[in-house]
């Protein structure tokens, strides 16, 4: 019978350690005139949706769609107007993960970010193509 307990708390024990935690995201970092954002993959994406703690935004024209979490709507053509950046979160130290349709409107948008002072500044490559191309859903 104590075998078979601590065979019971054992099992509990590895499978309790195996679940959880999402890998850690590192990204590939890519320089700019400023400073540097980083792109994340599909999959980078997803495990960082698990544990939420960004400005999500989608900066793509027209209107395509949205993956789930998305918090903010911003042009990528106007992400500098004031208004706009109004929404986005006052530290400039926040991370902030962009979006777009194929990966380069947002691309653009964590380039401005960047020269606008922002240092936390993620953007999805290959946008919601690779989002859906990696068998995720994107809302209407």
């Amino acid at each position: 019978m104590k075998r078979f307990v601590l065979l019971a708390v054992i099992l509990l024990a590895v499978l309790t350690a195996c679940q959880g935690r999402p890998a850690q995201v590192t990204g590939e970092a890519v320089t700019v005139a400023g400073g540097s954002y980083t792109n994340v993959t599909a999959d980078e994406l997803d495990a960082m949706l698990i544990n939420k703690d960004f400005a999500f935004v989608n900066v793509h024209i027209p209107f395509a769609g949205n993956i789930a979490g998305t918090d903010l709507s911003i042009p990528y053509d106007q992400m500098s107007d004031p208004t706009n950046l109004s929404q986005l979160p006052a530290d400039k130290n926040a991370k902030i993960v962009l979006y777009c349709r194929s990966g380069r409107m947002s691309a653009i948008a964590a380039e401005e970010l960047v020269s606008l002072g922002y240092t936390n500044v993620w953007n999805l490559t290959g946008g919601m193509v690779d989002w859906e191309n990696a068998g995720y859903e994107i809302e209407p």
